[in-house]
């Protein structure tokens, strides 16, 4: 007596895949999956199948069937508008306080690069002072030398 056939699918989403088998482990063996897939619910007997009669005439071969997907329209998609809470007034002090200490900072910092920028100043006047008194006692002590040194 010949085995009693069961119709067995799975589907990867884009195509569904039939066999007719008398086990689930042969209709494994046919599609060519080591892990019991019907643990997991991916594939499942369906004795009413869209592909049952086809899958019956042909026992152990799988019969495939492209899967058309629709995707809707495609276009950009919308942003979800969400409403926005109003500042409290916790809120509102605190980025007062941070404008004011951000204010305070930079006045701060504009006070101290003027004052380093005049000491700056104050510090060249004194270095070209400094290098005009050396050129000039240099030039006496050249004259000196030069002096010297006819005599020997």
């Amino acid at each position: 007596m010949a085995p009693r056939l069961k119709v067995f699918e799975w589907s990867d989403g884009f195509h569904r895949f039939t066999v007719a088998a008398s086990s689930r482990p042969k209709a494994l063996a046919a599609w060519g999956v080591q892990q019991d897939i019907f643990a997991s619910g991916l594939a499942r007997e369906v004795p009413e199948a869209e592909d049952a009669e086809a899958a019956r005439a042909r026992p152990g071969e799988v019969i495939e069937r492209g899967l058309a997907v629709d995707v809707g329209e495609v276009g950009p998609r919308r942003e979800r508008v969400r409403a926005r809470k109003r500042p409290t007034a916790a809120q509102k002090r605190r980025v007062e306080e941070l404008a004011g200490r951000l204010q305070a900072l930079e006045t701060s910092y504009a006070e101290s690069a003027e004052g380093l920028r005049q000491e700056t100043a104050r510090l060249e006047a004194r270095a070209a002072d400094e290098k005009a008194r050396f050129e000039k006692a240099r030039t006496r002590l050249i004259g000196d030398l030069s002096e010297a040194r006819e005599k020997l």
